[in-house]
């Protein structure tokens, strides 16, 4: 028997492996683009919901699962390997697209979206834990910034072709037909493709100079990503507050958008444009990390979504609304991968799944936090603002990192 041969880190390395996770990750991003633009427009008009808070339900629901799901699938990946919590991600992915073209009422799009938030922890979390397996320590921000821009490019494209397909043929049950197709692609290559990648760390972490690592406890990893480790945590807020923005540009800046007279074909293209910038500028802002650092990159990033917030809450016509949806994704491409970067910087290889599942816990619920502030407040005070509101919590979450994050990229010194 020929022996297999000796593992290798980084993204040249394993191209093909990388490059597959990548397409799969476009898929799962996908599954969330199709309900980008017209799920709000939905709830209005087919299923009559008037109050914000109750709209937002579904991205409550969503953030909650999708949290909890995250935090499963590091501790599962680290336990059983990657691969069969990756397919099981999209298994649960299946009945989504169906439950939303026939859903009778809103609660059965309130089941679909704890469906989709179950099968985006699995999925998304399980792809990131694999590209960092393979890319080594040396790549990380490259290898996050081209995991997110696949994922969150294909939502763009998603929430823009969904917006496209219902002005055509109505709101259901076309545009969900693109669910069926991401699934179907999504399983059939991550059965039949996909290699296991938790060798590749445990690689990484047998040839460390200290040696393999004794990972701690689960809730010694609970707590320093969470509060104890001032990086971690604040890497932790960071990512908290991004997905509340994250939220309220899903479920609110459609409405803000309809309130200002726009058609669903612009509502369409300015949901696509934020996701489009974010994912498309992260192919340059992931590999910017390794270069110049974590810690300003994000705390700038935060502050440029703010910017973009805030002029979306005082705006009204279709440019400014454009322009503000390039800011928010440019701020959010700042931040998104380096944040990733930062987590695979300072946890060690044995725990880092583990590590990034407590991380994307927090993050997502920050959808379900998102949901909540900004519907409550926009029920009591107007859309305007509740995105005011959320521009001030994302300016402090910046500066939250500017005064307690420390640098977590450690350079290679040159020899001599």
């Amino acid at each position: 028997m020929t022996p297999s041969p000796p593992l290798k880190l980084g993204v040249r390395n394993n191209w093909a492996q990388f490059s597959l996770l990548v397409l799969i990750n476009a898929f799962v991003g996908g599954m969330v683009g199709i309900e980008r633009s017209i799920l709000p427009s939905l709830a209005e008009i087919e299923f009559g919901l008037a109050e914000r808070t109750a709209i937002l339900s579904f991205i409550a629901v969503f953030g909650v699962t999708k949290a909890l799901s995250n935090y499963v699938a590091g501790r599962l990946g680290d336990r059983w390997g990657r691969k069969p919590v990756l397919i099981a991600g999209w298994i649960i992915a299946a009945p989504v697209p169906f439950l939303l073209m026939w859903a009778p009422s809103w609660s059965w799009v309130i089941v679909a979206n704890l469906f989709l938030g179950v099968s985006q922890g699995l999925t998304w979390s399980t792809a990131v834990i694999m590209k960092i397996d393979l890319a080594g320590p040396k790549n990380r921000g490259l290898a996050m910034g081209l995991n997110e821009f696949a994922g969150y490019f294909a939502v763009a494209m998603a929430a823009w072709a969904t917006g496209y397909i219902a002005v055509h043929y109505g709101l259901r049950p076309e545009p969900f037909y693109l669910g069926v197709v991401f699934v179907v692609m999504g399983l059939l290559l991550s059965v039949g493709l996909v290699r296991e990648t938790r060798g590749h760390a445990d690689h990484e972490s047998a040839s460390q100079a200290t040696g393999p690592d004794t990972p701690p406890g689960q809730f010694e990893i609970f707590r320093r990503t969470t509060w104890g480790d001032r990086n971690l945590s604040s890497v932790t807020q960071a990512g908290l507050i991004n997905n509340l923005n994250d939220g309220l540009a899903w479920g609110l800046f459609p409405l803000i958008f309809m309130a200002a007279g726009l058609g669903l074909s612009k509502i369409g293209i300015l949901a696509a444009v934020y996701p489009a910038v974010w994912g498309v500028s992260q192919l340059v802002t992931g590999s910017l990390s390794d270069r110049v650092g974590r810690k300003w990159l994000i705390a700038a990033g935060m502050w440029v979504q703010a910017i973009g917030i805030l002029l979306t809450a005082v705006s009204g016509t279709f440019a400014a609304f454009a322009t503000a949806a390039v800011l928010l994704g440019l701020g959010t491409a700042m931040v998104y991968p380096t944040l990733l970067a930062a987590i695979g910087d300072v946890a060690q290889p044995s725990w880092r799944g583990s590590a990034v599942g407590v991380y994307r816990l927090w993050r997502d619920l920050g959808y379900a936090f998102g949901a909540i502030i900004a519907g409550l407040v926009a029920d009591r005070l107007g859309l305007s603002a509740a995105a005011v509101v959320v521009a001030g919590l994302t300016f402090a979450s910046g500066l939250w990192v500017a005064v307690r994050m420390s640098e977590t990229l450690h350079r290679e010194r040159p020899p001599g």
